[in-house]
């Protein structure tokens, strides 16, 4: 998992523009590394690694391969202390909280499922927007963030009929849905990042670097092992993560928004849950009932509207 939903809104290009077969390729990378991300992330659950020296040793590979990144395109790597406490808050919350809470969560449910909670970003985004910005989203960009959250409902209707309140997978949907939450707070924190002119790489980069000591010291704090495991499967997932599904992801993701835009780029998180689920059908033995196939045309469609309505504005509530 390493969708940098909207950690880029300053980056755009005319919508309209032909996409060429380069587009086609980059937006392929970006789907396939996201979609396949989930299950190498519940392989690292799975394993005998604590999840917080998981997401430790993926964040101080992820960073050192992003602070080379920006020092051969020469971005600033240089700031004042004050910049560093955003880095830091921006690095807990999406490099730390996020990851952390949808690493425990796959504990209880398949990695397809854990894709299309997150897809529901966009829709947190306007929630979020909502209350600190006092906007109010347009009419069907409201309607689609209700279908995305009633498709939700639908692909849990067995836990939530059967009040599995105990644990299990609502659970799961609760962590997952708390990381979420913590990846849009993020991007918040990388929107006002972007406001002061801080370049996104150089702010992902020390964001990253923020993240893994964040992990390593809660590591520490419970007692972990911080040393590297040589355990095929649990090395391999982990070098996956951070190379492909951080680094190279990351950045046909930023390419892409470069080239086409944001409005277009972003239907990337539409396309990865359904890939996502099929890999659980696949590895998994996810099996979709009907009701499940419904709430997961539900989620898309909410994610598309919401999509579709996010190159308009919204309108302004008056401020009392």
């Amino acid at each position: 998992m390493s969708a940098p939903s909207d950690i880029s809104p300053a980056l755009s290009s005319p919508s309209d523009s032909a996409v060429s077969p380069t587009d086609v390729g980059l937006f392929v990378a970006v789907v396939l590394s996201w979609s396949m991300s989930w299950y190498a992330l519940s392989l690292q659950a799975d394993a005998a690694v604590a999840i917080q020296t998981s997401l430790m040793w993926r964040f101080v590979i992820a960073c050192a391969i992003m602070f080379v990144w920006v020092a051969a395109v020469r971005e600033r790597l240089s700031f004042p202390w004050r910049y560093h406490a955003a880095f830091g808050l921006l690095g807990v919350l999406i490099f730390c909280v996020n990851f952390m809470l949808f690493y425990y969560g796959s504990y209880y449910l398949i990695s397809g499922l854990l894709s299309v909670v997150f897809s529901l970003a966009s829709v947190f985004n306007l929630a979020i927007a909502f209350i600190t910005s006092r906007r109010i989203p347009r009419g069907n960009v409201a309607f689609g963030a209700l279908l995305g959250v009633v498709g939700i409902a639908l692909m849990f209707a067995p836990e939530i009929a059967g009040q599995d309140w105990s644990g299990g997978a609502l659970f799961g949907l609760g962590l997952c849905v708390a990381g979420t939450l913590s990846f849009c707070f993020g991007n918040q924190v990388s929107a006002k990042l972007q406001a002061l002119k801080v370049p996104v790489l150089s702010a992902s980069a020390w964001g990253m670097a923020y993240g893994a000591a964040g992990a390593g010291l809660m590591s520490v704090a419970l007692g972990e092992d911080l040393s590297l495991v040589l355990e095929p499967v649990w090395l391999g997932s982990l070098l996956f993560l951070a190379v492909v599904s951080t680094v190279i992801a990351f950045w046909a993701y930023l390419t892409l928004l470069g080239r086409i835009g944001p409005a277009r780029a972003g239907y990337a998180t539409v396309v990865f849950p359904v890939l996502a689920l099929l890999l659980s059908t696949v590895v998994e033995d996810y099996v979709f009932t009907l009701t499940a196939l419904a709430g997961l045309v539900l989620v898309l469609a909410g994610n598309v509207l919401v999509l579709r309505g996010g190159r308009h504005r919204m309108s302004q509530l008056p401020r009392s």
